[in-house]
């Protein structure tokens, strides 16, 4: 049950402080009273257990790096673990929105399956698409584009993918973000509208 009192603010900020000293228990502490409510607010806007699940480890791993630049006189803990909730749900937003449009591209190169023979210039079409995202892929580091083919080609998430690669969460995170933003620049360079 979370309290808005002045001596649970006081608390509050007092485990922050000792989670700057990185005090393990401090952060267990903090976690125990916000992590269901955080989960919460999160599922709210991304509706997958996982992805929240995921946010919520997001916020505490925050937490655990940036405890030291915390400031009572600019907000309350609770406050400020809400503000880091909510970038991270964004950040997910932000990141199906960009997956949804690769495998839009990508599903855009197969033909339509309502027709058993394309057209003649319906089939130069795809094989040019497919050419031009093959040779885009070609242009990323191996390593961003095994994960990249993982997530959109095998359509594992991202907890599945550090599972199967035996990649750290955040470094799976990572190198999707790098494989995308490489990807647009080379589609963008081979004449691939991106927008």
């Amino acid at each position: 049950m979370l309290s808005n009192s002045p001596n649970s603010r006081c608390d509050e900020a007092q485990l922050l402080a000792r989670i700057a000293g990185q005090d393990q228990v401090a952060l267990s502490q903090l976690y125990d009273r916000y992590a269901r409510v955080i989960y919460a607010v999160a599922y709210k806007s991304l509706g997958s257990v996982e992805e929240c699940e995921e946010v919520v480890l997001d916020v505490f791993a925050q937490v655990w790096r940036s405890a030291d630049r915390y400031d009572a006189k600019r907000a309350r803990v609770d406050t400020w673990l809400f503000m880091i909730a909510r970038s991270r749900v964004l950040d997910r937003l932000r990141g199906r929105q960009r997956r949804d449009k690769v495998t839009d591209a990508v599903i855009s190169l197969d033909p339509p399956t309502s027709k058993v023979h394309p057209g003649p210039d319906e089939h130069v079409e795809i094989v040019e698409r497919r050419a031009i995202v093959t040779a885009a892929l070609e242009g990323i580091p191996p390593e961003q584009r095994l994960v990249l083919e993982l997530s959109y080609y095998q359509g594992l998430s991202h907890g599945e993918i550090a599972a199967q690669t035996g990649l750290a969460l955040g470094t799976v995170k990572t190198r999707i973000r790098l494989g995308l933003e490489k990807l647009k620049v080379a589609l963008q360079a081979l004449n691939w509208d991106t927008t």
